[in-house]
């Protein structure tokens, strides 16, 4: 089920620094007692192939990111020293050396089995071990989440492995979201900043339609 319009999970899981500090961080308490939006955007495997050009397009943009009061995360369910060894190995072997963000270490998957987002096609009970088997490789798909200042999902988006992330997207959204707030009007199709919004009645779709 969607967790748009609703509050985060309030689950705290470990997580790695660059300087290699594993660290607990709960990303509904961060939203809330920073007063900032969070980018939470999992991927499924460390030292992996389409994974870590989507954490170096992140870190690309980190910058325009805080200029929107937009606190960066990334997350998998590999262990906090396999995150500091690809944080260790540099890009131009596979690496993600450079990166400044932390990442979540969900290894005992309670955040991620919370979210929906393992890929597990069949769980089967072995009645001869009498053990509890999945079907799946049970890591995390691309998903990524926005949250405001209050803790609240206002986009979630699920990928398939294969599907690398478009970074310019989360921030039209974030814009979009942050004039909703300020403005109090809503955001059509395609709009970016600087773009008509419109009033949300029936004045102000035709007022808009009319001049776009």
């Amino acid at each position: 089920m969607t967790l748009v319009g609703k509050k985060f999970p309030s689950i705290t899981v470990d997580a790695m620094n660059e300087m290699g500090d594993t660290f607990k961080l709960n990303i509904l308490e961060e939203a809330q007692n920073h007063n900032k939006k969070v980018l939470l955007f999992w991927y499924p495997k460390d030292f992996t192939f389409v994974c870590p050009t989507e954490l170096h397009a992140f870190q690309a943009a980190l910058a325009d990111f805080e200029k929107r009061n937009t606190i960066v995360i990334g997350a998998s369910c590999d262990t906090p020293e396999v995150h500091f060894a690809w944080l260790n190995t540099p890009k131009d072997n596979g690496g993600i050396e450079g990166v400044t963000y932390p990442i979540l270490a969900d290894t005992n998957r309670n955040l991620a089995n919370r979210l929906g987002i393992l890929d597990v096609t069949n769980e089967r009970y072995d009645e001869e071990t009498g053990t509890l088997l999945v079907d799946g490789d049970n890591v995390t798909y691309r998903a990524t989440y926005l949250i405001d200042e209050e803790g609240t999902v206002f986009h979630e988006g699920v990928n398939h492995m294969p599907l690398g992330r478009n970074v310019n997207e989360f921030q039209r959204l974030i814009d979009a979201y942050t004039h909703v707030q300020e403005k109090g009007e809503v955001c059509p199709a395609n709009w970016e900043e600087g773009k008509d919004a419109m009033n949300a009645n029936r004045d102000g779709v035709a007022s808009y339609l009319a001049t776009n």
